[in-house]
């Protein structure tokens, strides 16, 4: 295996924001395979070395490629955007106090059913702000808007975020 130009070339996609899914992790299990450490337990250190080197890469690059936002982020990340760094530019302050009263109706959502029953369209709301950004992030790219993608990244990461909150919120109320 050669050392690739970009996570997209490694696994043959197209570098783009859609992917299929099904392509990936074909293609990945076909280079782990490949690949795989133990291939190589009879050879020299340096052999072994560099099979966990390719093999740590593969997983890397599946992981990024198969999050949308962590494949957001790499595409930003590919025509030069510093997705680490946040200035207030980068935040819209509506999205924000949006984000905020969100959170409190998650917070004070009561326990048991009753929780749950307020936390469903919540989450439901929350699935649907995510697809309508994808759609905006995905037409900012191809514009080459790379401002605007990078906002709309940043509110991807607080609308996930959120997601992630709501589903363990829902755990605790189920009792797991």
């Amino acid at each position: 295996m050669q050392v690739p130009e970009d996570y997209f070339s490694l696994f043959s996609l197209e570098r783009r924001f859609a992917i299929d899914k099904k392509a990936l992790a074909a293609n990945f299990r076909a280079l782990q395979n490949e690949n795989h450490p133990d291939r190589v337990a009879a050879d020299d250190e340096q052999a072994k070395l560099l099979a966990v080197q390719k093999s740590s890469l593969l997983n890397d690059a599946y992981a990024t490629l198969k999050s949308p936002l962590a494949r957001a982020g790499y595409l930003l990340k590919l025509r030069g955007v510093d997705v680490e760094g946040v200035s207030q530019g980068d935040l819209d302050m509506a999205v924000l106090l949006e984000q905020m009263e969100l959170r409190e109706q998650v917070a004070e959502a009561p326990a048991g059913e009753a929780g749950l029953a307020i936390l469903s369209p919540i989450k439901r709301d929350i699935e649907n702000r995510i697809a309508a950004r994808e759609l905006s992030f995905v037409a900012n790219l191809e514009a080459d808007d790379l401002v605007s993608a990078k906002r709309v990244f940043h509110e991807l990461q607080f609308l996930h975020k959120l997601f992630q909150e709501i589903e363990v919120s829902e755990e605790k109320r189920l009792g797991y």
